[in-house]
């Protein structure tokens, strides 16, 4: 009765699981009603393909209070900061040799943070482009209520590229994925431990990073946003969403640019255990490829609880379809889906376990940092 079981765990999902298949209100557009000065925070190695509009897009803010940008150089050897242009309210900054014990990112972070004075900080990601709006409507939801409490952090999983037959197959998958692992109402609820935050943007409160010890308590994380939220929730509320207002420009026009993207930090997010990676690939199997062999292969009871299975992951995906403007046929392809996540996941362990590890921006962490 495998099967059965698959169905058990979709119905948990689907109506026990905080509701994670839900397409939650992005911010609106919003006035601040406190406007604390602001320290834009870029970490960018080799950027040149999209830094100059990501620059452009940031100090074209309409915030009525103080800001300026600090892009974090990190060694790059395309010519990146060069291409950032020049503005009042822009400090570049060459990053120092990274220590070792540092992930690549947040020794970058950790060298803006150095030279920034405001009590609030956002954290940029290089590809990503902003409407003239976010971060007026960051900073009002960092200190307005807007349904909710005060929080000390608000991150928004941005709105990813999707034009290539690669992208439109599997990037909708990849934050629907992301929010079955976090769902985002749990994230937001204080009493729940689910902690996230998706890094590419991501504000917060001088106070909060201080008193979790600063950059440095989570330097060697790869997974830096989740380690970031796990650790700033221990002491207070923080906000996660969808943005409407901020998109990424970073392109993955083939199926093997995504499964590099994945593979990269999918075993460390087991934490490198072997056994993680077993339950994980059991449970996963469990649950997308039971229900469809159910529904090719079963018969009686067996095909009925698969196709239930099936038929509840298929709506819930819909929202997440919808959001991105795929057509709903995608929701069929699910277990394919899945099984290539699984893979890139599988192929993460070997390469850690051969001695390769997480590689980015020519740079290979190997097994440790």
């Amino acid at each position: 009765m495998i099967a059965f079981l698959a169905l058990c765990v979709w119905v948990y999902l689907v109506f026990g699981h905080g509701r994670f298949w839900e397409s939650l209100p992005e911010l609106p557009p919003a006035l601040p009603a406190e406007l604390p000065a602001v320290d834009i925070i870029v970490p960018a190695r080799d950027e040149a393909a999209t830094i100059a509009p990501v620059i452009a897009s940031l100090l074209a803010q309409d915030y009525a209070g103080v800001f300026r940008v600090i892009l974090v150089d990190d060694h790059s050897t395309d010519g990146t900061a060069a291409l950032a242009g020049l503005d009042a309210k822009l400090t570049v900054v060459t990053a120092a040799e990274k220590p070792a014990g540092w992930s690549g990112k947040l020794w970058a972070l950790a060298q803006g943070i150095e030279r920034s004075t405001a009590p609030v900080l956002l954290f940029a990601d290089a590809d990503i482009v902003h409407d003239s709006r976010h971060l007026s409507a960051l900073v009002a939801r960092l200190v307005s209520p807007l349904g909710g409490a005060r929080v000390d952090m608000v991150s928004e999983m941005v709105r990813l590229n999707c034009e290539s037959l690669a992208e439109q197959a599997l990037v909708p998958a990849f934050v629907y994925f992301f929010q079955m692992l976090y769902p985002f109402a749990k994230v937001n609820d204080p009493l729940s431990a689910t902690a996230a935050a998706a890094g590419g943007t991501v504000l917060i409160r001088r106070a909060a990073l201080e008193r979790i010890g600063g950059i440095n308590a989570i330097k060697s994380a790869l997974i830096d946003d989740v380690a970031l939220a796990k650790a700033v929730k221990q002491g207070g509320p923080i906000y996660l969403g969808h943005s409407g207002l901020a998109a990424s420009i970073r392109p993955y026009p083939k199926f093997n640019d995504i499964f590099k993207m994945v593979s990269r930090t999918a075993f460390t997010q087991l934490r490198y255990s072997a056994w993680v990676l077993a339950g994980t690939l059991l449970g996963l199997a469990l649950v997308w490829l039971v229900p469809a062999l159910a529904v090719l292969f079963g018969h009686g009871w067996n095909f009925m609880f698969g196709l239930a299975a099936y038929a509840l992951a298929g709506v819930s995906y819909l929202p997440t379809l919808n959001r991105y403007g795929q057509s709903r046929f995608w929701a069929l392809t699910l277990p394919v889906i899945a099984l290539f996540y699984m893979v890139a996941t599988l192929s993460s362990a070997l390469d850690y376990w051969r001695g390769t590890g997480a590689r980015w921006k020519n740079r290979d962490y190997g097994t440790g940092l």
